[in-house]
């Protein structure tokens, strides 16, 4: 019985010294990264549309042919294929908790515990959803995982504190991998959750450990591992999916959630997500069609950023510090990405003609946000063969300008975070797309 007793504080020491140790290498690799833009190289991007006799030259042939081509090739070497939800019998939806005059009265608040009941070693993951009291209805819904937890989103002290594994973090009151009350409303400067439901917009959200934790060995204890046949012994081969692929998973469902509210739009849904969750965001994006705008915010590498610019992180510092984010085969293409059949403006360009943000921050260099604009410019051709108009201009714009159109971009002043200013231009693009008030 001892061995059994002591392992969950082994691995948990483990598992924290893993992070901690990606963490001091990316620090390292932040100061020696090159951010010179004469040393960024001049590689030549796949094209977007295909080559030879395969071109798509209509909004048919790029979606009977191109895209699921572009797709396939990115569930091989980037992010792996997500089983089909269907394989794993129905999500359970419970509510927990509601609350009809939450944020002071602003919106009706749902805790809801999503599981899969045939699959119960997966503790499933808690959604919390902000719906408008006043307005009319229905309205649309942003969709969009946190970092820290649903009690960590919200500055309101009956959320309930998450009981999952959390990174280490002091600065917000994670103690030995867990949440405290001083964790509470933690992240909540990126999540305006009254600006929100002043805009018109109801916001739902997971805490993304819910589906996997964020460490090398996370899975194990995560939704990958719950629906794997070899569980905990799986050993994952190329093209399976990674953590992205979970999390990303972990948006639709909630999708599945959202579209049967009747004060909700099921048609009007946006999914955002910021840093690694904004890869997550896309790929979300680029794998659901529900989600009819598609946001990225400081996503970088493995995201929005162009992989074939030697600037700020790289595809080798990326798949170092987090394999397990993507499908193994990523990292053949460490200081080898001219190898990769793909690059990121082809991930964008899988949500035309659904209108697609790309947001960068100034200060936010190891995100590359040059290589994030030049991805949605290269973009281009798969909108035009819809018609649709992109960022409407080849030049980086200034600081705090927003331009674009279906693919639209902004660089604001400040560093890696969410801000109030974001979330404006975010609220106005999907306003403007779904024709809201």
């Amino acid at each position: 019985m001892k061995p059994h007793r002591t392992r969950p504080l082994i691995l948990r020491v483990m598992t924290c010294s893993l992070f901690l140790a990606a963490d001091t290498f990316v620090e390292a690799q932040q100061k020696t990264a090159n951010y010179d833009e004469s040393k960024v190289g001049n590689h030549p991007l796949p094209p977007v549309l295909g080559e030879g006799n395969s071109i798509a030259n209509s909004s048919a042939a790029w979606e009977q042919n191109r895209r699921p081509e572009l797709f396939k090739l990115f569930e091989e070497h980037v992010y792996g294929q997500t089983p089909q939800p269907n394989q794993w019998g129905p999500v359970e939806f419970k509510i927990l908790a509601e609350k009809k005059d939450a944020l002071g009265g602003k919106a009706t608040r749902q805790l809801i515990l999503a599981t899969l009941p045939q699959h119960p070693s997966w503790k499933g993951m808690e959604i919390m959803l902000h719906i408008p009291n006043e307005g009319k209805g229905p309205f649309p819904c942003f969709i969009m995982p946190s970092f820290g937890g649903n009690h960590a989103v919200s500055t309101e002290p009956d959320v309930p504190l998450s009981t999952r594994w959390m990174r280490p973090n002091k600065e917000k009151n994670i103690v030995a991998n867990r949440a405290t009350e001083a964790t509470r409303g933690t992240e909540s400067s990126r999540w305006p959750l009254a600006m929100i439901m002043d805009g018109g917009f109801a916001v739902a959200t997971y805490y993304y450990g819910d589906v996997e934790p964020d460490h090398p060995d996370g899975w194990r204890e995560g939704l990958r591992a719950a629906l794997s046949k070899d569980g905990a012994d799986t050993n994952w081969q190329p093209g399976q999916w990674g953590a992205i692929g979970a999390w990303a998973w972990g948006l639709s469902r909630i999708a599945d959630y959202v579209e049967k509210q009747p004060r909700l739009r099921g048609d009007q849904l946006i999914v955002l997500g910021h840093s690694r969750l904004g890869k997550t965001a896309l790929w979300a994006g680029a794998q659901d069609k529900r989600f009819g705008v598609v946001i990225s915010n400081n996503s970088g590498e493995g995201g929005a950023a162009l992989m074939r610019r030697n600037f700020g992180e790289t595809t080798a510092v990326i798949t170092k510090a987090f394999p397990h984010w993507f499908t193994s085969t990523y990292s053949n293409y460490a200081n080898n990405e001219t190898s990769c059949p793909v690059d990121s403006h082809e991930l964008i360009a899988l949500m035309a003609p659904r209108p697609v943000y790309i947001a960068s921050a100034v200060e936010d260099t190891w995100a590359d946000p040059k290589g994030e604009f030049l991805a949605g410019l290269h973009a281009q051709p798969a909108y035009d063969l819809y018609g649709k108009k992109g960022l409407g201009t080849e030049t980086h714009p200034g600081l705090n300008q927003p331009v674009g159109e279906h693919i639209g971009y902004h660089i604001r002043s400040g560093k890696h975070d969410v801000t109030d200013y974001d979330w404006q231009q975010f609220m106005a693009f999907a306003r403007r797309h779904f024709k809201t008030n």
